[in-house]
């Protein structure tokens, strides 16, 4: 995938420095299916979500703390929208979680670093679960009550 000038350095130097990958709709699951626990960020246009620059650069220090725990990817900024939807994401930034291929959650916005902590070994303990997006809504085609 090719880095431009839209990625800011501070995202650019995850994939550099600290081994992310660039992922995109087409290749945001067969990443994510690679085992284990893996992180996704959509870091937002750094100019209208500077919050974006801060996490990217907070990112390799939640990787010293939960050492080997996860992987981390980052998503070139024409994709973002695209995986967004996919996982219903609607905040920038956003740290998208997964483990063996399935979401587990996603932590939107610059956190301070207790609620960051708390919030990254909750998403490592807790099962995986549908994104946001994923589900119909049941409607009765008769109009009438669900309900037995």
């Amino acid at each position: 995938m090719e880095v431009t000038a839209a990625h800011a350095p501070l995202v650019q130097r995850l994939a550099r420095d600290f081994g992310a990958a660039w992922v995109d709709e087409q290749t945001v699951t067969d990443w994510t299916a690679g085992g284990g626990d893996r992180v996704v960020l959509l870091a937002g246009d750094p100019v209208r979500f500077p919050e974006g620059v801060d996490v990217a650069a907070v990112l390799p220090e939640l990787m010293k703390s939960f050492p080997n725990r996860f992987g981390i990817a980052v998503v070139p900024r024409d994709s973002e929208d695209a995986v967004a939807r996919l996982y219903g994401s609607q905040r920038w930034p956003s740290l998208l979680f997964f483990r063996d291929g399935l979401y587990v959650t996603a932590i939107a916005g610059m956190q301070d670093w207790d609620i960051y902590l708390a919030g990254v070994a909750a998403a490592l303990a807790m099962p995986p679960s549908r994104p946001p997006t994923i589900g119909i809504p049941v409607v009765s085609q008769s109009g009438g009550s669900s309900c037995h």
